[in-house]
């Protein structure tokens, strides 16, 4: 990758805050959406199962055009790709709640998810791309941000919700605001070019390598765990412990605060006690919140649960991108297929859980959720440090997914990675 030639330190903090900003905006818009789900299951009249097939299409949408983005971006560098990508996704939270029926919201949400998994990628690939400039980790801070924006677009939500606002209107004035502050953000980002006559344009898919299908498998946990509560906590609250539309909203606005703190404090966390007992611990702290949702009927209970759950998962989806780059002679292949299998957690988990509700209760979904929050306990393991050959992970970004990759030094005799400094 080619573009600025001139990379000071103080250049090098403000591409790293802007990255940060534009990460913030995209999470501003899922939790904006998030909110708003019981308000678009009513307005186009859906059932949970119904609502469960229809959440998967956003998941759906992304897996099918994020090899997209990859080319985009070589076509037209980082910072141009980012702008059309980024502007996209914002403008596509307009498209959910206009629509009057199944078949139109399935469409809407698939154009939805196309949006948010291309932008996905181009602001993932910039965020590692910053990483490796600044020789320290900031990926997970850099996903703290868009919990922050998550937060944000939750809490605006719960306040839009409460107020019994038309989400038609809401979603509006949302999309139009994040689109403004997402194009100043991306002002900022390095401007990276792929060489004129470098390379081939990245391929449209790539295989995960055996080595790679274990820690893929605690991403689709963690991926699983954090796609049920964002989608479905405001639904399992108005629906089992009949509260109103505001404190219901206000469940997805908990796990939004819990994950944007654990991630904001992930990088100091992880360097001190490594990624397998950071995950060990998160996983039985998500699996204390689950049992709190699955058990206590009530929506203290529940809100604490969630809340839990976020801060829990909240830094398993970076290890895991973290570890494949460890794992084998191919780390830009092993990234790509985690990231396959965790965006197929993203399209699983909806639709499983309006499935399993629709055959039994949400408490039931739930609790399939608390199940695989424990399995993260048991398969931390598999991000333990390995011997690497290099002293530094590849600048390639993955073609997909919600996390990046923490630069590091692999040490031969140690079971936990080497702390990165500034």
């Amino acid at each position: 990758m080619t573009g600025e030639t001139s990379l000071s330190p103080a250049r090098l903090r403000h591409a790293r805050f802007a990255i940060a900003g534009v990460f913030c905006a995209h999470g501003a818009v899922t939790g904006s959406f998030a909110t708003r789900i019981p308000w678009i299951q009513d307005h186009a009249q859906l059932s949970a199962g119904t609502l469960g097939l229809a959440l998967a299409f956003p998941a759906l949408g992304a897996a099918l055009t994020m090899p997209l983005a990859g080319r985009i971006n070589h076509r037209f560098g980082a910072r141009a790709a980012l702008r059309m990508l980024l502007s996209l996704w914002t403008l596509s939270l307009i498209l959910p709640s206009l629509a009057p029926n199944l078949v139109t919201l399935c469409f809407a949400l698939f154009v939805y998810g196309s949006a948010a998994g291309m932008a996905d990628v181009a602001m993932n690939a910039l965020g590692v791309e910053t990483e490796n400039r600044l020789k320290r980790s900031i990926m997970s801070s850099l996903h703290g941000m868009w919990s922050v924006g998550a937060l944000i677009g939750s809490a605006v939500g719960t306040l839009a919700a409460h107020s019994g606002a038309d989400a038609r209107l809401h979603h509006l004035i949302a999309a139009l605001a994040l689109t403004v502050a997402g194009l100043v953000a991306v002002r900022g980002v390095l401007d990276l070019r792929t060489d004129a006559d470098g390379g081939e344009a990245p391929p449209h898919f790539a295989l995960p390598p055996k080595s790679a299908l274990f820690i893929g498998a605690i991403g689709f946990c963690a991926v699983f765990a954090e796609g049920a509560s964002l989608d479905w906590s405001a639904v399992y609250l108005r629906d089992v412990l009949h509260t109103n539309a505001g404190l219901a909203a206000a469940s997805t606005t908990a796990f939004a605060l819990t994950m944007a703190i654990a991630r904001l404090a992930g990088d100091r966390v992880v360097d001190r006690f490594g990624a397998v007992r950071t995950v060990r611990v998160g996983g039985a702290l998500a699996t204390a919140g689950g049992l709190l949702v699955v058990t206590v009927h009530h929506p203290a209970a529940a809100l604490a649960g969630f809340g839990l759950i976020g801060l829990g998962i909240a830094v398993v989806v970076p290890l895991a991108f973290a570890a494949a780059a460890r794992s084998g002679p191919a780390p830009a292949q092993a990234i790509a297929g985690v990231a396959t299998i965790t965006y197929t957690s993203g399209l699983i988990a909806p639709s499983a859980i309006g499935a399993v509700a629709d055959v039994t209760s949400l408490v039931v979904s739930f609790g399939l959720v608390t199940l695989l929050s424990f399995a993260l306990i048991a398969g931390a393991t598999v991000l333990r440090q390995r011997p690497a050959a290099g002293s530094a992970v590849p600048a390639q970004a993955p073609t997909g997914g919600t996390g990046g990759v923490a630069g590091g030094v692999a040490a031969a005799d140690q079971d936990e990675p080497a702390p990165i400094r500034p």
